[in-house]
């Protein structure tokens, strides 16, 4: 009897080094991983960025708007991609400067909103990546 409490003892104080040490394994391995995904260097965004050129709008208050942007995508091919959907993009622009007004636009909450709605819109038609943020370079409202 002395002897299968032992044993037993035996089984779980094993089973729970041998847990305690795949968890710690998984954890290190995940640690590793999150240090060795670094935030890419300029170069490499500006290697996968877009500029876009000025562009002259109407608001749908009336106001003109004169707005550049710069495009970062995921990749250099996506980059590629987006610029071949230049003209795509331009619209969308249009398109969404168009349904926003002055009092819209102002401040920062209306630059990020103008910025995430275009960012969403470009995901969209995306192929080969993804659009993962939008720069405003210029901004005049007249």
């Amino acid at each position: 009897m002395k002897n299968n409490k032992l044993l037993t003892v035996m089984l779980i104080i094993l089973v729970s080094i041998t847990l305690i040490g795949v968890v710690l394994v998984v954890l290190l391995t995940q640690f590793n991983k999150q240090s060795t995904t670094l935030e890419p260097t300029i170069d490499k965004i500006i290697e996968s960025s877009v500029d876009v050129p000025e562009i002259t709008t109407n608001l749908a208050d009336g106001n003109y708007i004169r707005i550049e942007l710069k495009i970062q995508t995921d990749s250099p091919k996506a980059a590629k991609e987006l610029a071949k959907r230049d003209f795509q993009t331009k619209n969308i622009i249009i398109e969404e400067l168009s349904e926003l007004t002055e009092e819209n636009l102002k401040g920062k909450e209306g630059k990020i909103l103008l910025e995430s709605t275009i960012k969403a819109r470009l995901n969209e038609l995306m192929q080969e990546g993804e659009v993962q943020q939008v720069y405003i370079t210029s901004y005049i409202i007249q």
